[in-house]
């Protein structure tokens, strides 16, 4: 099954996509939230970036990595010579996890197909997953940050890499040299790949 081929139940347009989202009530998260988090960046973009959901600051303003970890990503980006502007950037749950807890599987299950509609939306080349929730959404059930990061994958026949989320790399500085060779190895493919 090809997760992100849209059928009749989905949304062709961005208008549409996002109308929906914002009228979602299917778990608890939609109760306690301030804003919809619904993703950010180029709608056509080759590299799409993802999240596992909102924390503070980007339930208070309604669009993700916002806070000090989206700070952190905006560097990120940076180093490998792109900005917001030329990327799509979205989380598997679109409202806060109280106290910024993982998503559970069924608030999980609940948002992930707002986030398949994205990805057929923005039709990218490379999925980049920031962090284990997130890979482990797509990637496999049983994905290993810390040892399968920076590694390729093929995911609905698009290149996919997972790297450490910002956050955890707020806690743990010493994560990040392997995440500066993880952004080279994520650059080197943006250009192989020409886009």
């Amino acid at each position: 099954m090809d997760l992100f081929k849209e059928n009749p139940n989905t949304a062709d347009t961005w208008e549409r996509l996002r109308a929906d989202c914002a009228g979602c009530g299917r778990c608890e998260l939609a109760r306690t939230r301030h804003h919809l988090v619904f993703g950010v960046g180029s709608e056509t973009a080759d590299v799409m970036f993802i999240g596992e959901g909102p924390g503070e600051q980007e339930d208070l303003q309604g669009d993700p990595f916002v806070g000090p970890a989206g700070k952190l990503l905006d560097t990120m980006l940076a180093i490998i010579g792109l900005d917001r502007s030329q990327v799509y950037i979205a989380n598997i749950v679109k409202c806060r996890p109280p106290r910024n807890r993982d998503p559970l599987p069924d608030e999980q299950a609940a948002c992930i197909g707002w986030l398949d509609r994205q990805i057929a939306l923005v039709d990218p080349a490379i999925l980049v997953f920031l962090g284990r929730i997130a890979a482990m959404a797509y990637i496999r059930p049983d994905f290993r940050i810390t040892k399968e990061h920076g590694q390729w994958f093929d995911v609905e026949g698009r290149r996919a890499i997972a790297m450490y989320h910002p956050s955890a790399l707020l806690r743990d500085p010493s994560k990040r040299p392997e995440t500066f060779v993880d952004l080279k190895t994520l650059q080197r493919e943006i250009k192989s790949l020409n886009v």
